[in-house]
């Protein structure tokens, strides 16, 4: 995410910090290749005429000039004025009414459908009881593609059919019974000129007032968005959801479409799994932008999959009784907060990590290995010597040598460990974990 414009803006901040002083020269040459380098990360001109001005009102006087440490002030403005022009803060649904009625539209294959899926499952998960509702008699099977998602986040759906007014007025009449409370509409994707389907839109909402119409934009359109943003705003338009953006090395969209359309970000698609919708908040995204990562994402993600079972991990911590099963079960549980790559890239420094693809081939080698063990063996890896080696190298595909590397990784571990568990004030469990020893390495 954003990979080109992060490495371009940590490049110019590392050089500014190696002078230790910066004169105002210093500061003018870094706002101008601040500049070059949101231009071409796509962001929209206007954007980076404003952003890189409020930067520049800020950054050329005693703020930053007269500060200990120039170039961390000078970060932290840039910090501060990214996340404002994103939004400042994150915006929630309005969810409106008994059942609440979600609208969502846009573009035909900007994941429109799929991200009607993410947000039931983010709303069951949320305590709400959402239904999904095909509204779309333009698209041949959109209906069986809306119920599919349907049965794999546990929510029920209705399709409209050739009437979809008709049969949304009974859905809602009959969500009390379902029971549901708020009901997601997905809609028939539109492109430029399809007037046709751009006035059945408008006469849904005419129609049902919805508290919410969300603009499903793809991130990797970059400018374009902007347009494709202003051509929905008539219907109404309360808010956007960015897709791909996991897939977005330059970021353009993110940083512009607030600031162009007056539209907020309100969800973030980071992946193509139903668990991969976040909800946008732009001073961790500047943060991200920036390289300083993500660690309170990071946290949200991991607790939210995995909370209860490192949370029973901790209390082995704290005694001092981690094994190597244990350590099995923490890489488990990690793996279900999402790939390893999207965790590490939240933690700072980590970025170029999170893009190496041995990485994963790594954890799925450790895995294999620890397999491979006896219940003895992962409680008493001392008790592991040349034959037992050889044993669960052959069982796991792997080699001695991987065996040996992957003991001696957890003896580091372990020691981290007993050094944790005797802390005071140790931070819940897995959480001093994850701070001091990220997954997996």
């Amino acid at each position: 995410m954003f990979e080109s414009l992060t490495e371009r803006l940590s490049q110019i901040f590392k050089q500014l910090g190696g002078k230790g002083v910066l004169s105002e020269a210093d500061v003018k040459e870094g706002l101008r290749e601040i500049r070059r380098a949101l231009l071409s990360a796509d962001v929209h001109f206007s954007v980076v005429k404003e952003l890189t001005e409020r930067i520049r009102e800020r950054a050329v006087g005693k703020e930053v000039l007269a500060s200990l440490t120039p170039a961390q002030q000078l970060l932290k403005i840039v910090r501060d004025e990214l996340a404002g022009i994103m939004g400042g803060e994150a915006v929630s649904l309005k969810l409106k009414g008994q059942p609440a009625l979600v609208m969502v539209v846009g573009t035909k294959g900007g994941g429109k459908t799929t991200t009607a899926g993410k947000l039931a499952l983010f709303l069951r998960k949320h305590g709400r009881h959402p239904l999904l509702f095909c509204a779309d008699p333009f698209r041949p099977a959109a209906a069986e593609q809306l119920s599919s998602l349907a049965g794999k986040v546990g929510v029920p759906f209705r399709d409209g059919g050739s009437d979809p007014i008709a049969n949304l007025r009974a859905a809602i009449r009959e969500a009390p019974k379902v029971p549901a409370d708020t009901v997601i509409i997905d809609t028939p994707g539109s492109l430029p000129g399809q007037e046709e389907i751009l006035e059945f839109l408008a006469e849904l909402v005419g129609a049902f007032s919805p508290g919410d119409v969300l603009l499903v934009l793809d991130a990797l359109v970059g400018q374009e968005a902007v347009g494709i943003a202003n051509a929905f705003l008539p219907l109404g338009t309360t808010g956007v959801v960015l897709t791909k953006l996991d897939g977005d090395a330059r970021g353009g969209a993110a940083l512009s479409v607030r600031y162009t359309t007056g539209l907020p970000v309100l969800f973030i698609g980071v992946g193509e799994r139903p668990p991969d919708l976040e909800v946008f908040h732009p001073t961790r995204m500047a943060d991200r932008i920036l390289g300083l990562g993500d660690l309170a994402g990071l946290f949200e993600k991991v607790e939210e999959a995995a909370g209860k079972d490192l949370e029973k991990l901790s209390k082995k911590v704290r005694t001092g009784e981690f094994t190597l099963q244990d350590y099995l079960e923490e890489l488990e549980a990690l793996r279900r907060a999402g790939p390893i790559s999207q965790l590490l890239s939240r933690i700072p420094g980590f970025g170029k990590l999170a893009d190496d693809p041995e990485l994963e081939r790594e954890l799925v080698k450790v895995r294999a290995i620890i397999q491979s063990m006896t219940p003895e063996e992962r409680a008493n890896p001392h008790i592991i010597g040349a034959s037992r080696k050889r044993r669960i190298a052959r069982g796991s595909g792997t080699t001695v040598q991987d065996v040996n590397r992957l003991l001696s990784q957890f003896e580091k571990m372990r020691k981290l460990m007993k050094q944790l568990g005797k802390k005071k004030g140790l931070p819940s469990g897995w959480e001093a974990l994850l701070r001091e020893n990220p997954p997996g390495l």
